[in-house]
C-alpha cells in the first residue's frame, strides 16, 4: 500500500533518515556532530545547532551517503548541490551486496535533469523545485543491505547536501527492486538509439527520461518508441507512434501550429525543457508499468519530419536516456558509463 491510503495503516514500520547530520540513521544520533561544514557557522551555537549540514566530496573520489542495513524500503532521497555539478556526479545504489550497481545514473539525469540549466520537475515519482532541491519518491527495497554512492568526476564539492527517509519494515522474497541505467548516444548509429538492452528475468518496466539534444533544423520527434519483451525478434511487441506522444503530447509539443514549444510538467507525463535545440523529457509508467517476465529491450528511433514532407532519419543528433525498471535480483553487469 502507497500513497495517501497508507496513512490509514499502523504497523510495525520504523522511520529513519540518514544525513549529514545523522550519517548511520541510527536512533536519537542526529544532531550530534562537533565538526563539519557548518562549524564556523555554528560556532556561538554549538553542538545539536546544524554544525553538519552537508558533505564535501573532493575531486576524483567517491561518498558513501548510506550503508543501511535491511530489511527496508527507501521511500525519498533529497539533494543538492551547486548546479553546475549535477553532470559530474555519478549516483550509484547496489542491493544486498550484490557487487554491481542496479541504479548507475548522473545525478541530474536521474531527476530528469541531464541539461546545463535547471528543469523544475512535478511528477509522482521525481520533483525538482526552485533552488535546485531535487526529490526522488520512487520505492526502493531491499532485504539485505543497501549501499548508495556518489562518485566525484569533476572538481570538488564543498557542499553536497541530502536527505535519505526509509522504514524498516519486512520486504517479501518475491519483491522487485529498482534499477536505473543511463546510455548515450553522441551520434546515432542507424538512427535508433538503444535506452535499454540485455535485461534477463522478470520485472516490469517504470519510465524513461530523454535529454536529446538535435541537429536537425526541424521537426525531430517522429521516432517510435519501442520494446521488445520476451524474446521478440526483428519487430516489437509494444510500439508507439512519436516522442511527442510516447511522452502524453501531440502535434510538435504546440498548442497552435507555428506557435513554438509548450512545456509541460504533470504526474506521469513531461516535455519540461525546450532550450534551442536540445530539450528534456519524461514517461513514467506507473499506472501502465510494462510487463516482462524472461527478457527486455528498448529504443528509440531518432526520425524527423523532411523538408520534402517524407520522414528523415537523423542520426547525427545527440541522445541521452535514463530507464528505470523493478526487477528480481540478479541483474545482468551494465555497460560501462562514459559520463563526465
Amino acid at each position: 500500500m502507497t500513497g495517501l491510503e497508507s496513512l490509514t495503516t499502523l504497523g510495525a514500520r520504523q522511520s529513519r533518515s540518514i544525513s549529514a547530520e545523522n550519517p548511520d540513521g541510527s536512533r536519537g544520533g542526529g544532531g550530534r556532530a562537533v565538526d563539519g561544514t557548518g562549524a564556523q557557522a555554528a560556532e556561538r551555537l554549538g553542538r545539536g545547532w546544524k554544525v553538519a549540514p552537508a558533505v564535501r566530496i573532493d575531486a576524483g573520489a567517491t561518498a558513501v551517503l548510506a550503508d543501511i542495513a535491511g530489511p527496508a524500503i527507501i521511500r525519498h532521497i533529497w539533494m543538492t548541490c551547486d548546479r553546475s555539478r549535477w553532470n559530474t556526479l555519478i549516483l550509484r545504489a547496489e542491493w544486498d551486496g550484490e557487487g554491481s550497481p542496479s541504479i548507475e545514473v548522473p545525478l541530474g539525469d536521474f531527476f530528469a535533469n541531464g541539461s546545463p540549466e535547471t528543469a523544475l520537475v512535478t511528477s509522482e515519482p521525481i520533483a525538482v523545485l526552485v533552488g535546485g532541491g531535487m526529490n526522488s519518491y520512487w520505492p526502493m527495497p531491499f532485504r539485505e543491505r543497501a549501499r548508495i554512492t556518489i562518485e566525484n568526476r569533476g572538481d570538488t564539492v564543498h557542499q553536497f547536501f541530502f536527505q535519505i527517509d526509509y522504514t524498516l519494515e519486512d520486504v517479501p522474497a518475491a519483491t522487485p527492486y529498482l534499477h536505473a541505467q543511463w546510455r548515450r548516444s553522441e551520434t546515432i548509429p542507424g538512427a535508433i538509439h538503444t535506452i535499454l538492452d540485455g535485461v534477463e528475468g522478470e520485472g516490469h518496466y517504470v519510465g524513461t527520461v530523454f535529454d536529446w539534444t538535435t541537429a536537425f533544423d526541424g521537426w525531430w520527434g517522429e521516432g517510435e518508441v519501442r520494446f521488445f519483451l520476451d524474446g521478440d525478434g526483428e519487430y516489437p511487441t509494444v510500439c508507439g507512434t512519436g516522442v511527442e506522444d510516447y511522452v502524453g503530447g501531440a502535434w510538435c509539443f504546440e498548442m497552435t501550429p507555428g506557435a513554438g514549444y509548450q512545456t509541460y510538467s504533470s504526474a506521469y507525463l513531461g516535455f519540461h525543457q525546450a532550450l534551442d535545440r536540445r530539450f528534456a523529457m519524461y514517461r513514467w509508467h506507473i499506472p501502465d508499468p510494462i510487463r516482462f517476465h524472461s527478457s527486455l529491450k528498448v529504443d528509440v528511433q531518432a526520425l524527423g519530419w523532411g523538408h520534402d514532407d517524407r520522414y528523415i532519419q537523423l542520426v547525427d543528433d545527440t541522445l541521452a536516456t535514463v530507464a528505470l525498471w523493478y526487477q528480481r535480483e540478479p541483474h545482468a553487469p551494465f555497460p560501462v558509463l562514459d559520463a563526465g
